[in-house]
């Protein structure tokens, strides 16, 4: 009797040993399942990372406890992954391309103003340079400085990669409403927008075209347009005249569709928007008067008459 006694009893630790494990297993399942429901996976154009979307999402984890994994890749990775559900929210600085099926399931929110803005080397004497001026820069019919008023020295150029970049796509669009035209005369070209930004800082005779909230934080010098600075007054007033739209980015069809959509309401709250303003970006709400304010103005200061009849009512 004694002897059966000695064997059962190893037997009913190991029982009890295993359904602690087992109940420690589940209990560390859940908790994942509960983190990884608790997390958005935002990726997206680097202008909006640093315009508004990381001090928003810090904000939202303080407020709501979901923790929004912030990562980078360009405006078609912000709109091409969130339409696939490979991530949950994305980040664009440009709209959706016609055509294109691999972004057909993404809707884009409209969030914030940006500013396209061309940059050149901090001791360079240029301040300002017209429509006309950029346009002939970017299409290479003007080479030299002395065209700007600066040194004698030809214009190095600086592109982004691609015609479907943010600042790429919407450069072409709104400088010269044909997003197929080649920078053909470009010096270098670079993937994103940070790369551009380290190189026109470390280039003398650079120039290049980025968002006003990325270049603000770099080394470089931010040229006037047509006199107008590219701060918070003239974006909100459409008074400089390179504005586009930022969006948030995400899929009807994601599992996370009810979470995503309180971070987006987030975005247009009181809150939000005040998040947006303290960082020097105009939260979208606050100038609605741009969508009627008419884009061809940046022709009117070129002064083709001629190219404005023929862009009259192009989307």
């Amino acid at each position: 009797m004694h002897h059966t006694e000695t064997k059962e009893r190893p037997r009913r630790l190991n029982k009890a040993a295993a359904w602690a494990l087992t109940t420690a297993l589940l209990s560390m399942a859940w908790a994942q399942a509960q983190a990884e429901q608790a997390t958005l996976r935002w990726v997206g154009c680097g202008i909006s990372k640093k315009s508004y979307v990381t001090a928003l999402a810090k904000a939202y984890e303080e407020r709501t406890g979901v923790k929004i994994d912030l990562q980078g890749g360009g405006a078609t990775k912000g709109i091409r992954e969130v339409a696939a559900i490979e991530a949950d929210v994305g980040g664009s600085c440009r709209r959706k391309l016609r055509g294109a099926s691999e972004e057909s399931a993404a809707e884009l929110v409209p969030v914030a103003w940006d500013a396209l803005v061309a940059i050149t080397h901090s001791d360079n004497p240029v301040e300002d340079i017209s429509v006309a001026q950029l346009q002939g820069v970017m299409l290479g019919e003007i080479d030299n400085w002395s065209e700007l008023g600066g040194p004698d020295a030809e214009i190095e150029l600086y592109v982004r990669e691609g015609k479907i970049s943010g600042v790429g796509h919407a450069l072409r669009k709104v400088l010269f409403n044909d997003p197929e035209l080649e920078f053909d005369t470009a010096d270098q070209r670079f993937p994103s927008s940070g790369p551009l930004e380290k190189a026109v800082a470390a280039s003398p005779h650079s120039i290049g075209v980025t968002g006003i909230s990325s270049a603000r934080k770099r080394d470089v010098k931010i040229l006037r347009l047509e006199g107008k600075e590219p701060n918070y007054e003239n974006v909100r007033s459409g008074d400089y005249l390179l504005y586009r739209p930022l969006y948030l980015v995400h899929n009807k069809q994601s599992p996370k569709s009810e979470e995503i959509k309180k971070f987006i309401q987030f975005a247009y709250s009181k809150e939000g928007m005040d998040i947006i303003s303290a960082n020097g970006t105009v939260p979208y709400l606050e100038a609605m008067h741009l969508l009627r304010k008419s884009r061809n103005e940046i022709f009117k200061a070129r002064g083709n008459s001629d190219f404005l009849a023929q862009t009259q009512g192009r989307d």
